[in-house]
């Protein structure tokens, strides 16, 4: 077999290669050097060696599908295949390159653990699941992967599972997330019950023919979109459902740079995207999809102004962009929403490692308790400024020209209204970026800032990597030209990457006057945040607050499901247990305790009754009229 053909026909590899480690570091990790932590690594890298593989063939040969049957039950078949294509394969590259440089970050950051195979088992089960997700070529596979995706985070988020915060954080992403699950599985089913497949091709083709000729309803395909807009909110951390990732926060901080910044919050974009000729079947719902992005964006952007958590603010940051990308898919920006995905995978992978790296340096994690760490810690410096730059959108590095297309796309698919909003968190993601970065780095030093040190070179190697990553990923832009539609083929109809200088012209001095507001406000101090917050103590309270979602959820559950919960408890034992149950036993033994009496075994009883019944009889026949 050649090389060119080993891309296309053995890209189920790259999944297997990191399923096989998980099951040979559960198995025999306690007999491995490292307990097998080695095995995991060396899974991902020869993924992500197959990856380049997979992606020259993409390039020669284009797109394919590899699939067989499963279960086929009449005239119905259900299929195991990957599908190769832009789509999938910018995917694999994303998750394989990051995984791998996580895994490596973790050999240090995780050294001494007790259960330090355990961690690179899940790592291996959680790269698995969210290889054959983007892979997947139906929705049930799809769906299966889905729900492994979940499996991993919750076993990687409650990796410290004897801490209660971290206990409490794993069931939250796990419940949350379930019920967007549940909206995502009934759509599947009502797709299935419209077309008779769960093909992802096949299924294009059939609900546009469907609705041409009126054997589809629009109705349904609008409710079954919805549905799965659901289950890709709830991964994606998309508001009301975003409550799960800033609480996941309490794992490893290994774990946030691969769940939380770059693949498992990425499965929801990845969702839309994959279906988004679905999607543009229902334009009602594809404008549901920019409008909850849009508000996401902003809204998580103003509580990250005022995270005193390194990592918290990060995942604030977060939802922030997935919201992003959320509104680029409802402006039909595919292309811009995966670039951005990208671009941002990377930065926000190297912003957690930072934030790893200076908890490891000083052991702190209030942004507070640091400051002045540039000179105690220069590569992390470096290479967190460069992240944060990179999400700032500050030119030349790959956020900048990411954001741009997804403001092109907002700008020709939709509203001013959506225009201007959006500009404006742009802004607010210059500002919250940059008072993290300067008052982690450029801030007073503390006493544990006086102490810190720089990170072993296990861990700013990772570190490195990402940050050249983040600063160069935007000259793919370039690299592919017009007809890459601003990041791959398969969004060529977009038009091709373009600049309209007055939109990039706004958006750079938003991000300039956000950066340049952070280094006056927490850099130099000229403007004092804390007047400002004693000035509109109504709004820092709700900012601080996180504007009570949280407690809202809490008072919802206290009021609403527990009292439910209660009184159908109650009913359970009143009426089903002790009446339905219980009373009904009763009965029968109470009947057989009167019953039995009429079966003595006793002969002179017998002939007692059978004479009373003859005098009964008589009288009655006697008294009878």
């Amino acid at each position: 077999m050649s090389l060119e053909s080993i891309g296309t026909d053995w890209a189920w590899v790259i999944p297997a290669l990191s399923a096989s480690a998980f099951l040979v570091v559960v198995l025999f990790g306690r007999y491995l050097p490292g307990q097998g932590a080695f095995v995991s690594v060396s899974a991902v890298l020869l993924g992500f060696v197959l990856f380049g593989f997979v992606l020259a063939d993409l390039l020669e040969n284009g797109s394919s599908v590899f699939s067989f049957d499963w279960l086929v039950v009449g005239a119905t078949s259900i299929t195991w295949g990957v599908i190769v294509d832009p789509l999938s394969v910018t995917m694999l590259g994303l998750v394989t390159f990051v995984a791998l440089l996580v895994q490596v970050y973790s050999l240090e950051y995780m050294k001494g653990e007790s259960r330090f195979g355990w961690y690179f088992a899940a790592h291996s089960l959680f790269v698995t699941a969210m290889l054959v997700l983007v892979l997947a070529d139906n929705l049930i596979f799809l769906y299966a992967a889905w729900e492994l995706v979940g499996l991993g985070s919750y076993l990687l988020i409650g990796f410290w599972y004897d801490k209660r915060p971290a206990a409490e954080a794993a069931k939250k992403a796990f419940v949350t997330t379930r019920i967007g699950d549940v909206g995502l599985l009934i759509g599947i089913i009502l797709l299935y019950k419209a077309t008779g497949t769960f093909e992802i091709s096949a299924l294009f083709h059939s609900v546009e023919a469907g609705l041409e000729s009126g054997l589809v309803s629009q109705t349904i395909v609008n409710v079954a979109m919805f549905l799965i807009f659901l289950g890709a909110m709830g991964k994606s951390a998309q508001f009301p459902f975003h409550v799960w990732l800033p609480d996941a926060m309490e794992g490893p901080t290994p774990v946030s740079a691969l769940i939380h910044a770059a693949t498992m919050v990425a499965a929801g974009v990845f969702l839309v995207a994959r279906l988004m000729p679905l999607f543009e079947m229902a334009p009602d719902v594809l404008l549901i999809v920019a409008a909850v992005g849009l508000f996401t964006f902003v809204f998580a952007g103003t509580i990250a102004l005022v995270m005193r958590d390194l990592k918290r603010a990060l995942a604030y940051s977060t939802i922030s962009h997935l919201g992003l990308m959320m509104l680029s898919l409802g402006a039909a920006g595919v292309g811009a929403a995966m670039f951005h995905l990208v671009a941002h995978g990377l930065s926000k992978a190297l912003l957690f490692l930072g934030a790893g790296s200076v908890t490891h340096g000083t052991d702190k994690k209030g942004i507070w308790d640091m400051g002045g760490l540039r000179h105690k810690m220069p590569i992390t410096t470096v290479t967190f400024l460069i992240g944060a730059a990179s999400l700032a959108g500050i030119v030349p590095l790959s956020g900048f020209f990411s954001k741009d297309e997804v403001l092109l796309a907002v700008l020709d698919n939709r509203s001013p209204v959506f225009l201007v909003l959006a500009l404006a968190g742009v802004a607010l993601s210059a500002l919250y970026i940059g008072r993290v970065a300067f008052v982690v780095f450029f801030g007073t030093p503390s006493e544990a800032s006086r102490d810190a040190h720089e990170s072993p070179w296990l861990m700013t190697g990772p570190l490195v990597i990402l940050a050249i990553g983040a600063a160069v990923a935007g000259v793919l832009v370039f690299e592919m030209g017009g007809s890459y539609g601003g990041f791959g083929d398969f969004v060529a109809s977009e038009g091709g990457f373009h600049v309209e200088w007055w939109l990039t012209g706004v958006a750079l001095a938003l991000a300039v006057a956000g950066v340049l507001t952070a280094w006056l406000t927490y850099g130099s101090g000229t403007i004092s945040h804390s007047r400002l917050a004693g000035r509109y103590p109504a709004v820092h309270g709700l900012l601080v607050n996180k504007f009570y979602v949280d407690e809202a959820y809490q008072w919802a559950i206290d009021r609403v499901v527990l009292a439910f919960s209660r009184f159908v408890a109650l009913f359970d034992r009143i009426v089903v247990n002790d009446t339905g149950v219980d009373g009904s036993a009763m009965t029968v033994i109470l009947s057989a305790l009167r019953l039995r009496h009429l079966q003595s075994g006793r002969m002179y009883n017998y002939g007692m009754a059978m004479a009373l019944g003859v005098i009964g009889l008589t009288l009655v026949w006697w008294l009878k009229p």
